[in-house]
């Protein structure tokens, strides 16, 4: 399907939805702010900030990046207060959740650059307001899962939220104990004869328990008198078993089994103080996180009990990111609201990654790998004004520069220092039209930040195959160009088209090593190409009562030139469409709904294969919820309805892609089959 007629497509049905709807029942605000008092959230019955957030009319919630180094590039698309968190390792959807439905006074849904320099050019943000009600409240919010093998695993999280007079206290625990089995088997066949080469039956035990705590404080002392401090620590453990019976044509019967035992340490700290500079406000952020990571991977062949060969991997890993951000901001100078700052931050990264295969009876020996150990230090900056005005009563402009300048130096199994320096300019237009219609469009110049988990080699014993590391990759850098319209839809309701094209140089994804390897690099020039819509719906007006339906599409073309075949394809990991939609209704004190998400299979293009996880069609869940009191959710939650299974396609070429026709093929079933759950929220205060 070409773009043009993806276009055409989604531009007929939102414009004939929007047509159909007439004003939005809330507010309209200075700056295009549409505010929803929380008068309007009430028959949801919501438990915390993040049912509000969630049942918010056309907004989609953006968690934020907790791997993007820095802070400016990290945010997602809700602010607290007019201030966003300053946060990283937690994610908005868990600080959201820690903040009692009963002090939130509204919600406001705005153009981006009405709420600083991270947001400029973003079509929506979200402000949540809170009241100003002393004393305590929190909320409890506990489960029990039962998964198709009939264990039952319990999860949950409580916290507090204290407000005594100025300052306001929040602590939150958090305990998750999942356990996802699933069974599957693999089919081995060779090309292009399709004889059965190898039939695997499979059974995976997964457990992820998960232990975290959190806090946080904040100094309210009027306009440009603020402070906050907060914290957050969790103990990760996720825990892999494998059997594993393979049947070889014309083979001996294996019993190889996969192990794999990962634990993880997070730490973080940070604050942030404000105070009135110059008629606006200057405020320091400080932000440390740390996190260790310690990685067990084993697989063994079996026969009879007798270990004949495999491999065991050991990963060691330590990352760092220390901090400081200085911004000024003034919301009138000559006209302009202006913001303008710096930021400077070191991060580190120490691996090592340590391989051996499996003799028979289960003597180890070392395994060489390109880049199996390497130190990494960043030394980061960057510097950035923003300013904008109003053109018309209409019409805003918002404008900004970024330069960012780091110095990068690895050692240990390789050496490669780089110093990179980039200019990131952007422009957005914000235009109300009138008749309820609302416009945006921008173009930035985008620059793609480095995983240093990229330059290291390892081994996916899961997979079997190898990853070599690339301690020479660059970022990648775009171009990117977003056109917005929005309209209310049946009173209360959204209809949100986007369109999007993004010219992209040194694409990153897989390319060959000299050693024989794949490993992630860059490839030439490429393109993206989307078409976004987005139809929120309040179904009350056509007969259905306490009805919502809530609709994301998106249908996208990417392009670049294979290093082995020398011809167009897809970027690896972009799917060509999504769709997701959700239907609920609320009757009183009971409620129910059912979601749905379809993607196609998304192709990786490796060194010697071709690796299709398979479509995600249709992915179903239900709820039926009961509420017998306004502080009290009971609900149960059925996962995977329609007990589809998750499937995967492999395509191997030997020695590699070069070589036009495949040599094998392995297709991959995997299904977890139904998971039930009993979900109490219970909220005091």
């Amino acid at each position: 399907m070409t773009i043009a007629r993806m276009h055409r497509l989604f531009g007929a049905s939102l414009l004939s939805l929007c047509l159909a709807g007439g004003a939005a029942a809330q507010t309209a605000g200075p700056g295009g702010r549409t505010s929803y008092d929380i008068a309007y959230f009430r028959a949801f019955s919501p438990g915390s900030a993040l049912d509000i957030v969630q049942r918010t009319p056309g907004f989609t919630l953006n968690i934020g990046a907790q791997d993007v180094r820095g802070f400016g590039q990290a945010a997602g698309n809700v602010v607290i207060n007019g201030a966003r968190p300053s946060a990283k390792n937690a994610t908005l959807d868990t600080i959201l959740a820690r903040i009692p439905a009963s002090r939130v006074l509204r919600v406001e849904v705005g153009p981006g650059d009405l709420f600083g320099a991270e947001y400029a050019g973003r079509p929506q943000v979200l402000n949540l307001v809170l009241n100003a009600t002393g004393g305590l409240a929190g909320t409890l919010d506990a489960a029990v899962h039962r998964d198709f093998s009939g264990q039952v695993t319990p999860t949950g999280n409580v916290s507090g939220l204290l407000r005594r007079g100025r300052s306001t206290f929040n602590l939150a625990l958090g305990y998750d104990n999942r356990h996802f089995p699933e069974e599957g088997t693999d089919v081995l066949t060779s090309l292009p004869d399709q004889a059965l080469v190898e039939f695997r039956r499979k059974y995976n035990n997964v457990a992820n328990h998960t232990l975290s705590a959190a806090g946080s404080w904040e100094f309210a002392g009027g306009d440009n008198r603020t402070a906050h401090a907060n914290f957050r620590l969790s103990h990760d453990q996720f825990v892999l078993g494998q059997t594993n019976d393979v049947f070889p044509v014309g083979g001996v019967t294996r019993d190889d089994r996969l192990g794999q035992n990962y634990l993880t340490h997070d730490t973080e700290f940070g604050g942030d103080v404000t105070r009135p500079l110059l008629g606006g406000g200057l405020k320091l952020i400080g932000l440390a996180t740390r996190r260790h990571r310690i990685n067990f991977d084993t697989s063994f062949n079996r026969v009879h009990s007798q270990v004949i060969g495999g491999f065991v991997q050991n990963l060691d890993e330590r990352r760092s990111e220390t901090l400081v951000r200085l911004v000024w901001s003034r919301p009138n100078l000559l006209g302009w609201s202006v913001e303008t700052g710096a930021e400077a931050a070191i991060n580190r990264l120490d691996s090592n990654v340590d391989l051996f295969s499996v003799a028979v009876g289960g003597a180890l020996t070392p395994l060489d790998l390109p880049v199996d150990q390497a130190r990494v230090v960043e030394y980061r900056g960057e510097a950035f004004v923003n300013a904008g005005r109003a053109l018309a009563p209409n019409l805003r402009m918002d404008l900004g520069l970024t330069y960012e300048a780091s110095r990068l130096a690895v050692r240990g199994g390789a050496r490669a220092d780089r110093s990179l320096q980039f200019l990131k300019p952007k422009a957005a237009f914000d235009w109300h039209p009138g008749g309820g219609w609302h416009a945006q469009l921008s173009v930035e110049r985008t620059v793609a930040q480095l995983d240093f988990g990229d330059f290291i080699s390892g081994a996916e014993l899961a997979n079997n195959r190898f990853n070599g590391g690339n301690p020479d990759l660059l970022p990648q850098r775009a171009w990117e160009l977003l056109a917005t319209l929005e309209h209310p839809l049946l009173r209360d309701g959204v209809a949100k088209l986007e369109l999007g094209y993004n010219r992209i140089s040194l694409v990153q994804d897989r390319v060959p090593t000299p050693q024989g390897f794949d490993a992630p690099g860059n490839l030439g020039s490429g393109t993206l190409a989307f078409v976004r819509g987005t139809l929120d719906a309040p179904l009350s007006r056509l007969g259905l009562r306490g009805a919502h339906l809530t609709v994301h599409g998106t249908l996208q073309s990417t392009s670049v030139e294979d290093p082995y075949t020398r011809e167009q394809r897809r970027f690896s990991g972009f799917a060509s469409w999504q769709l997701d939609g959700n239907f609920r209704q609320d009757l009183g004190r009971f409620a129910w709904g059912v979601s749905y998400t379809g993607r196609p299979a998304t192709p990786f293009y490796r060194r010697d294969e071709i690796d299709v996880p398979g479509a995600v069609e249709p992915f179903v869940s239900a709820f039926a919820e009961y509420r017998p009191t306004a502080k009290t959710t009971i609900s149960f939650n059925i996962d995977n309805l329609f007990n589809v299974p998750g499937v995967r396609a492999r395509t191997f070429f030997a020695p590699d892609r070069t070589t036009p026709d495949p040599s094998l093929f392995e297709y991959r079933e995997r299904n977890s089959h139904l998971d039930l759950s009993l979900r109490l929220r219970q909220s005091f205060g």
